[in-house]
């Protein structure tokens, strides 16, 4: 950053010619064009910095002026009345349960894949975090995985560094994971036997070697997930599987803490500003899991009269939407291959946030009532179940 868009622009100025006036300006012409149109070639077209990373080289400027301040080169740092870009409003879009199920099913037919995307979904690890993956960072007794380090690639030049925030995790894995690792490991051991090597502890979890001598870059990785989704019509990123673990424990009612320590975040702000939608609902379920336990009075409380009927109510707000909607269909409100409403029209008459409307429709899918298309609405299918 210093040397492709610091140097060229500040680098020939005083420290104490640097005003919040000129700092604004820069930071324009970055969200302008990322070459700065220095010598324009032909067919030039300018392309914007991304914000956020124009907002880091902010923070790496407030860094070098919070250092000249305390060493006494400058009365006050010009970057505490500077503006960088907003910060982006962070909407993370995971896979969905359908999508990522035929996400598993085709990465089990590649050896070096399947595995790697299982642990991706179940851990939330990064991918550097799971190309570094040692043998001896894997404890089948005690069905722990120690993350603490990463693979960094930038070109075709790889390393192996610490994690992003410098912390050891030690992740618990459930009994599934942990018998699909022993198959993998026992796999890869007969592997390096068949052309006279050995699998060490400090061998690599996913190599192109058999005897895991060296880690896997991380483009590869990216590439070869990439060219599986395209294949399956799914639109998403190797990243987003990091997202469905978080997402998918929120929504089970995981604590935001466990899913923050479990994800590597410093804190559970993060995690909080990454998935507040799903936040909101596991808060909804909450409310109603308290309702449902809290004792009945002796006294009738002085309310409306108690309309309640003994069948089971529903205990999660998508599971409301899902039952209103399947009712709708059953008994003919909604005629087979009539749409539904979308996401967003179940979200605010129903008064929830998008993604537990989500979830009522990806029930119904399940209960194959309704068939969905991207980037359609969702029909009732011809056919419906009896139920």
């Amino acid at each position: 950053m210093v040397t492709k868009h610091v140097q060229p622009l500040l680098g020939h100025l005083r420290l104490s010619a640097i005003t919040p006036e000129l700092l604004d300006h820069y930071y324009s012409e970055l969200r302008r064009c990322r070459d700065h149109c220095r010598r324009p070639q032909k067919n030039h077209r300018c392309r914007p910095l991304a914000p956020a990373t124009v907002r880091k080289i902010h923070y790496l400027l407030s860094g070098a002026y919070h250092r000249a301040f305390r060493w006494g080169w400058i009365d006050r740092s010009p970057t505490m009345d500077a503006a960088p870009p907003p910060k982006a409003h962070l909407e993370p879009q995971p896979p969905t349960p359908a999508e990522a199920a035929q996400i598993m099913d085709a990465a089990a037919r590649h050896s070096n894949l399947g595995p790697l995307v299982w642990l991706a979904m179940v851990t939330g690890a990064r991918r550097g975090e799971l190309c570094a993956l040692r043998w001896r960072h894997f404890d089948p007794v005690h069905r722990v995985l120690v993350i603490r380090a990463s693979i960094a690639q930038v070109g075709t030049t790889t390393w192996e560094k610490d994690t992003k925030l410098h912390q050891r995790r030690h992740l618990a894995l459930d009994a599934d994971t942990t018998a699909m690792l022993v198959r993998y490991h026992h796999a890869q051991q007969h592997r390096a036997a068949s052309i006279g090597a050995a699998l060490t502890p400090d061998s690599f979890v996913f190599s192109a070697r058999a005897d895991g001598a060296t880690w896997r870059p991380p483009d590869s990785l990216t590439r070869q997930y990439r060219r599986l989704v395209t294949r399956l019509g799914i639109r998403t990123t190797l990243h987003k599987l990091r997202h469905y673990s978080a997402t998918e424990l929120i929504a089970a009612g995981v604590d935001v803490r466990t899913v923050a320590g479990r994800l590597g975040h410093s804190d559970g702000g993060t995690t909080l500003a990454y998935y507040a939608a799903w936040v909101r609902e596991a808060d909804q379920r909450a409310s109603n899991i308290l309702i449902s336990r809290l004792p009945t009075p002796r006294r009738p409380l002085a309310t409306k009269p108690d309309t309640r009927t003994t069948t089971r109510r529903p205990r999660c707000p998508y599971e409301t939407i899902a039952a209103e909607l399947r009712t709708a269909i059953t008994d003919g409100t909604l005629t087979p291959g009539s749409a539904l409403p979308t996401i967003q029209e179940l979200a605010t008459i129903h008064h929830v946030a998008p993604s537990t409307a989500h979830r009522a429709i990806a029930q119904l899918t399940r209960q194959h009532l309704i068939t969905v298309t991207r980037g359609c609405r969702a029909r009732v299918n011809k056919t419906v179940p009896s139920t």
